[in-house]
């Protein structure tokens, strides 16, 4: 790594949340510790494997995240003055007080950390990340890296299917701060939103510490504190072709009129407060203009004149008073940016105020004004967005809230930390469950892709073994079914660890969250498109090679108990 490197990489540990730190853990890695350090085992050594069982939300893939997280911890692992003094008084008394010396000298220097690609699909029991050191030390590791991993990849995952139902041309913009689970979780739903495609937050924070863009309007509350346009203050707006100051309420005044004959709104329908709440947003923001314009019930139909046309009474108001204001803005040379919708039927409300724009931009040869985006934001989730799909909705950008950064749909990711080699010897963990049997041992991993570009399988194996060739018949077993077996010839092979993490050192280098996010992008393409979709997808394999098949099984049967009946 060059000194430039190094240099990027320290900078960017500064940033680091002082709320991971060894003690954001549970109490029993530290009475482990005592009892391993009791059982003089300080000499040991230990590799654990973080990985999941199953893909959230009924999908086939899953985002990796949290890996830089992670880093920093282990950069910045030591037990302060502060944290011995109150471990004391929480451990038994009967704690020597040596125990508290060694957890006082305790680094992470002497760990070794291999992961996947943050940003990476990855699948179901290959591990994300392989910890191997110090069994004290990489025990005490392990539930500050699983909160760590579980949210930011589930967070991650979530963000990237509502991407993909989006489609590539909508903009989407995390609004979930006040609906977070707390500061430290909006913060990280910020940051995972963008890395899995989300284009911009509300969060102001997050846009500082991790330079997201941020995006915002105003709220119904900004509306509903004005009551008419005589009460503003500040009434003009400089001219941009003349240089002079114009009343930008006669003007706007003038196109309401104007327009409510042409889209058979009645005038007397549109509220004077919403109206006068636009004219000084629209001069406080002239070249930003984005109005809320549906303040009022949006649902409420009334007919007009003596063909009967139908008209919105209270939508009218909004989609009214917002086109008088953009008109006026752009009579003095400024563009208006569009309009959100936050309630209501968004699919047609979304059509009609497309239908508006084009509309206008015919009527008075203004081209841009036909384009105007259109931002909906009704507590959103997956499932609502493939539906207004199917009803060829208008709408340019999605504002998410709730459902993406509480992840409603699956709280938990259940990422899990398990022992699988100690002082050098495997170990293995039983269970009548089968899925919850682990694969013992150092192990490798492999993505293997097919003559058609797309991954194909995902191959463990034995450390020990020789790496699989490109183009050569490989031999991929199920991990517990026997008879799931198959040969593979493919066309490109990728190892998929690197050594992050040596001798107290990062040793790659750390992408920022644009190319993170840019990953991300560029792994789910290697994807085929049936591993993807969002109702049956197809299941993404994952194998072992032969001889971690038979080393596993044979693990598996030596410490399995044999019954006796009687």
């Amino acid at each position: 790594m060059s000194i430039d490197e190094s240099k990027n990489v320290h900078t960017r540990l500064q940033v680091h949340n002082c709320v991971v730190q060894p003690l954001l853990t549970d109490l029993y890695q530290i009475t482990m510790a005592y009892a391993y350090w009791k059982s003089e085992k300080t000499s040991d050594t230990a590799v654990f494997d973080l990985f999941f069982r199953q893909n959230p939300f009924q999908g086939e893939f899953t985002i990796f995240g949290g890996l830089e997280e992670c880093l920093r911890f282990l950069e910045n692992f030591n037990y302060s003055d502060s944290d011995i003094e109150y471990l004391k008084t929480t451990l038994p008394p009967t704690i020597e007080q040596s125990f508290f010396s060694y957890l006082k000298e305790l680094t992470a220097k002497d760990v070794k950390l291999y992961a996947i690609d943050e940003g990476s699909v990855v699948f179901p029991r290959v591990p994300l990340i392989r910890v191997e050191g110090p069994l004290i030390v990489v025990q005490l590791l392990e539930t500050t890296l699983l909160t760590l991993v579980n949210f930011s990849s589930l967070m991650a995952t979530n963000a990237a299917r509502y991407r993909m139902a989006a489609g590539d041309n909508v903009s989407l913009l995390e609004f979930g701060l006040r609906r977070a689970q707390g500061p430290d979780g909006g913060l990280s739903a910020s940051k995972y939103a963008y890395i899995g495609g989300f284009d911009g937050t509300s969060n102001l924070l997050a846009g500082k510490m991790f330079n997201i863009p941020v995006k915002g309007t105003h709220a119904h509350a900004y509306i509903t504190s004005f009551s008419n346009p005589s009460e503003l203050k500040t009434k003009t707006l400089i001219n941009l072709n003349s240089g002079k100051e114009q009343d930008l309420i006669d003007l706007t005044l003038s196109w309401r009129t104007t327009l409510s004959n042409l889209l058979h709104i009645s005038e007397s329908q549109a509220s004077d407060g919403e109206l006068a709440a636009l004219i000084s947003f629209a001069i406080a923001f002239p070249e930003g203009f984005v109005a809320l314009i549906d303040t009022y019930d949006v649902n409420k139909w009334h007919f007009l004149g003596p063909k009967e046309l139908p008209v919105i009474s209270s939508f009218g108001s909004g989609i009214l008073n917002f086109c008088a204001v953009a008109l006026a803005l752009n009579d003095l040379g400024y563009k208006a940016i569009g309009v959100r919708i936050d309630s209501g039927d968004l699919a047609y409300l979304s059509n009609k105020s497309r239908e508006t724009f084009v509309k206008i931009a015919k009527e008075y040869n203004i081209p841009w004004f036909a384009n105007l985006t259109i931002i909906a934001s009704n507590d959103i989730n997956e499932e609502t967005i493939w539906s207004l799909n199917d009803q060829k909705h208008s709408i340019d950008c999605f504002g998410i809230g709730t459902h993406l950064v509480t992840c409603q749909r699956q709280p938990a990711l259940g990422c899990v930390y398990k022992l699988v080699e100690v002082n050098g010897t495997p170990r293995i963990k039983l269970s009548q469950d089968g899925s919850k049997i682990t694969m013992p041992g150092k192990k490798d991993a492999f993505r293997l892709y097919g003559a058609d570009g797309f991954a194909l399988i995902d191959l463990l194996k034995k450390s020990v073994e020789d790496p699989p060739l490109a183009k050569t018949k490989l031999l991929c077993r199920h991990p517990f079914d026997q008879k799931k077996r198959a040969f593979v010839v493919p066309s490109e092979i990728k190892p998929l660890y690197k050594v992050y993490w040596e001798n107290g050192h990062i040793m790659q280098r750390l992408p920022d969250l644009k190319e993170v996010r840019e990953h991300v992008k560029e792994s789910l393409r290697s994807l085929r498109p049936d591993i993807k979709r969002n109702l049956n997808p197809t299941p993404y394999k994952v194998s072992v090679s032969d001889d971690l098949y038979e080393f596993m099984h044979e693990l598996w049967m030596r410490n399995t108990p044999i019954g006796e009946l009687s």
